[in-house]
Parts: C-alpha cells; structure tokens; sequence
C-alpha cells in the first residue's frame, strides 16, 4: 500500500472533525444499499476483487462492499471521519489516512469508486481534481473500472438557492451549519466543484481513463438515466484504458 502527504489544513479537515459520525444522520447518507446495488450492477467484479474508496468518510461505502465480500480500501484526508470508519469496520475494509491528490499506490486496485463529493469535488484549488484522477488512475491495475459522482453544473444553476455560484471557476459555495454528535452548531464554508458531462469526459480522457457511461442520479436513487437539469449529479462509469503505462 502507498500513502499520500496529508495536507492537514485542508478546509474540509475542520468540517469533518466537528461532525464526526453525525455526517451518518444526513439523510443523504441513507442509500448507501441501494447505491452499492447500483454499482455492482453495472460494474464488472468479482467478489475478492479489491476496491479502492477514494474520500471514504465514516466508511459507509466501503463497509456495505466488504460485507459482499470484496477486498475494500478506504482513504479520506480526515482523520476524524477514518477513525469513525475504523471502528465500525466489516471484515475485509481497511482504512487509511490520506490526501487523495497524493495517493502513491501502484496498480494495486480492480476498482476505485468516489462517491458523494469525496475528494473529487472537494480539492478547488486549481488542478486539485485533476490530481485526484491522476491518482486513481496510477491505482487501478490496466483495465480497472471507476465509478465517481460529480455534482452537475446545470442542476445548481437552475435550482441555486441560498448559494453562490462562480461560473468561471464552475465552483459552488454555499454557507451552512454542521452538527457534532452532541448536537454542537457549526457555521461553516462548503466549496464544491460542479462539472457538466463533456468536461468530465475531458478530465477522464486526459488522464488516461475511458468513460463508458455518464448518469444522472441523485444519492440514494442511482440507475441507468440520462443526465439532465434535474438530476443534482452526474455519475461516471469509466475505465482505465488497458494500454496506458504508468507515467505514459
């Protein structure tokens, strides 16, 4: 396993720390079943095939996979919220701390999924999304499969309330309140980057990864549908190309 630099000033870090397992009680967290239904119906896996979660959190993902017996590793740059994935751990998921930009594994994954705005999403600084992807890629063995979700451009536009978009930047931001376990509010700053299908079809393309289907979902309710202005994110199902070396 290869570990990635964690950049602990990441503003998400902070966010994390105060919620804690709180984040469980969003209720966009409640389709983790049907979700992980989802994915293993259009992806092509074996049980004991091994999955990289890239931005586990608290490890619902990862959890739900390893309990249909697939090999799972999960990263996400809070410690807090890998602590809490620990702890409820199925047989089968590991969980690390580390930055997903940074990640140095070495072909070792049959697939990676990123879910729910983890990492990719998250890391707004220039570039940052980008190197996500090139990370993933570099983890997923020569044909390797992905299945990231992404919030959609058109969505926020046409429904943003109570948040600002950048349209330059295609950056949402939006100031909210958080929860710790014991009921704490928090008010804090949520970036987040939005794409519309043909950018996420560049960005794949660019570092090495094909995209064999774009659908428009929404947590808890993932099925084979076109992306349009009413679904909130776009989810891809992409897969290493075969020929693509390392470093190529």
């Amino acid at each position: 396993m290869g570990r990635g630099k964690v950049n602990a000033d990441h503003w998400f870090e902070e966010l994390a720390d105060h919620m804690g397992a709180a984040y469980l009680r969003y209720s966009f967290t409640k389709g983790t079943r049907q979700e992980v239904d989802f994915l293993l119906s259009v992806l092509d896996l074996e049980p004991g095939a091994r999955i990289l979660d890239v931005g586990c959190g608290p490890g619902r993902h990862a959890n739900e996979l390893a309990a249909r017996g697939f090999l799972v590793h999960g990263v996400d740059i809070s410690s807090r919220f890998v602590d809490v994935a620990r702890e409820s751990a199925t047989s089968g998921a590991t969980f690390e701390v580390a930055d997903a930009r940074t990640m140095s594994f070495d072909e070792e994954f049959d697939a990676a999924i990123c879910l729910c705005q983890g990492a990719f999403g998250l890391m707004v600084e220039d570039g940052g999304d980008e190197d996500v992807l090139r990370s993933i890629e570099r983890a997923l063995r020569p044909g390797g499969q992905l299945a990231l979700s992404a919030f959609n451009s058109y969505f926020v536009i046409k429904h943003q309330e109570g948040s600002t978009f950048d349209v330059e930047r295609g950056l949402n931001h939006e100031r909210t309140e958080v929860r710790s376990p014991e009921g704490v509010v928090k008010e804090v700053d949520l970036w987040t980057g939005c794409y519309t299908p043909r950018e996420l079809r560049l960005l794949m393309a660019r570092v090495g990864l094909d995209v064999r289907a774009i659908h428009g979902v929404e947590p808890g309710q993932y099925s084979v549908a076109a992306p349009s202005l009413e679904c909130p994110e776009h989810l891809v199902i992409a897969f290493k190309t075969p020929s693509r070396r390392l470093g190529s």
